[in-house]
């Protein structure tokens, strides 16, 4: 019986792309249907990665600083002996090129952009290009040729908790702690909650522990709003974003999440991120980009909303 292909997929993050990033996954699937095939990717991602139903292994690298010696050494032996045929970088990052060089005279065939690789992605516009588009060519480059669209399907959760019916409007004010200007104004936010609950619409508000403070000034502004900050995991947003009406928010990763699982989404871009490389994808997905988003009105974003359905009643 012939030994079993090894395949390396290597994907770190973060949340937007990795979502991206499943059409990737599945399309290696299919190329190597026989093979055993391992995501090499961060511990925020791992249970995500088990949870595709893609891998049959999962590998949470612990990116060691630099000075980590043994650490880097201890990865690059573990990939060493695990035998991989093929690694497919869709990281591409100076850490992931390391691990190409570390490997020296093991190294696999190598599908991404580490200097030297047996199957570069080689188009000097990449950079320039759509995430889902730039990973459908290198795949295409590797002898993948068909990528299918994200995939988060298989993602989903019982939400009766929450005691909502459908037809709301999910809004997402959060985003990078570090990256401010990627921000629409929280006062903005507290506005539009008030015209949708005003059209009978409930606003729901959700993110992370860290958006706490502006999500409860955007609650007190708007008491019909209902406030789920830090209670939904992935797998709730997604069941969530399946009964939405519309979803507002920031360029961020659960944007990406809710327009994948087919919610139109209106998408709020600053000068700060370019939506043709990262906007997210879906059925009905919108962008609405100003230089600044302080100069975003409410006006233009309730503009931009879809017709909206009647709402129905709390079940």
């Amino acid at each position: 019986m012939p030994p079993v292909e090894r395949i390396l997929v290597i994907k770190h993050g973060a949340l937007g792309d990795f979502l991206l990033a499943t059409g990737a996954f599945q399309a290696i699937r299919r190329h190597h249907a026989g093979a055993e095939i391992t995501l090499l990717t961060t511990r925020a991602y791992a249970e995500f990665g088990r949870a595709t139903g893609w891998f049959d292994r999962v590998w949470i690298d612990p990116k060691p600083r630099a000075w980590r010696i043994a650490a880097w050494l201890g990865l690059v032996r573990r990939l060493r002996r695990a035998g991989f045929a093929r690694v497919y970088d869709l990281q591409h990052s100076d850490r992931t090129h390391a691990y190409f060089r570390l490997l020296g005279g093991a190294r696999p065939e190598w599908s991404g952009i580490a200097p030297g690789c047996s199957h570069p992605h080689a188009n000097p516009g990449r950079d320039a290009m759509h995430t889902l588009e730039r990973e459908a060519e290198q795949l295409a480059m590797a002898g993948i040729d068909a990528v299918p669209p994200p995939d988060v399907s298989w993602l989903d959760a019982d939400i009766a908790r929450f005691g909502l019916g459908d037809g709301f409007a999910l809004l997402v004010p959060g985003g990078s702690a570090h990256r401010p200007e990627k921000r629409w104004p929280a006062v903005n936010y507290a506005a539009l909650a008030r015209q949708l609950a005003g059209r009978g619409i409930a606003p729901v508000l959700i993110g992370a522990a860290a958006e706490r403070a502006e999500i409860a000034a955007i609650a007190a502004a708007c008491p019909e709003a209902i406030d789920l900050c830090d209670k939904t995991a992935l797998a709730e947003i997604a069941a969530l974003a399946r009964r939405a009406a519309v979803a507002v928010g920031n360029d961020t990763g659960p944007m990406h999440l809710i327009a994948l699982a087919c919610a139109p989404v209106v998408v709020l871009y600053s000068a700060a991120s370019e939506p043709a490389q990262t906007a997210p994808r879906g059925p009905s997905v919108t962008v609405l980009r100003r230089p600044s988003l302080d100069d975003l009105t409410v006006e233009a974003v309730v503009a931009a909303l879809p017709p909206l359905p009647p709402p129905r009643s709390r079940s």
